[in-house]
């Protein structure tokens, strides 16, 4: 499934996936730092939707959703490439999944942001209501 948003394609195609770029930006990032390129694609693999942009034909973006597909979605792993930033590609991305003929009727979207509350507000995020309520777990690895 393709969209163009200006001149990007939006793309769930697995086999478009640059995996050294994907594990290059998520080994850099601030929630996964020094991730292993084989985690970066068991996840990809194990993900229920990964969504890229890309522009002539090289990666400047990438999400991935994890999800029953029937009460539950989790927003994660959103990146745009440096050159790519400024141009709506993450709102884009996260406006294609949420409208994904697959993700219709979920109860509940989630995700965590250090510092892009803004982008995903214009998506219709908001925060927790009743954070109290949510617990984590945190494996030793």
């Amino acid at each position: 499934m393709i969209v163009q948003h200006g001149d990007y394609e939006i793309d769930t195609d697995l086999s478009r996936v640059q995996f050294d770029q994907v594990h290059a930006w998520l080994a850099s990032s601030y929630w996964s730092p020094g991730i292993s390129r084989e985690k970066v694609e068991k996840a990809v693999a194990n993900s229920s939707l990964v969504v890229c942009a890309y522009r002539d034909g090289e990666q400047a973006a990438y999400l991935r959703i994890i999800s029953d597909k029937t009460t539950f979605a989790w927003v994660c792993d959103v990146f745009v490439g440096e050159a790519h930033r400024k141009k709506g590609l993450a709102k884009a991305m996260v406006k294609f999944a949420i409208g994904h003929p697959d993700y219709q009727g979920l109860r509940r979207w989630v995700l965590a942001t250090k510092d892009a509350h803004a982008v995903y507000a214009e998506c219709g995020f908001a925060p927790v209501p009743f954070p109290e309520r949510w617990m984590a777990h945190f494996p030793a690895s």
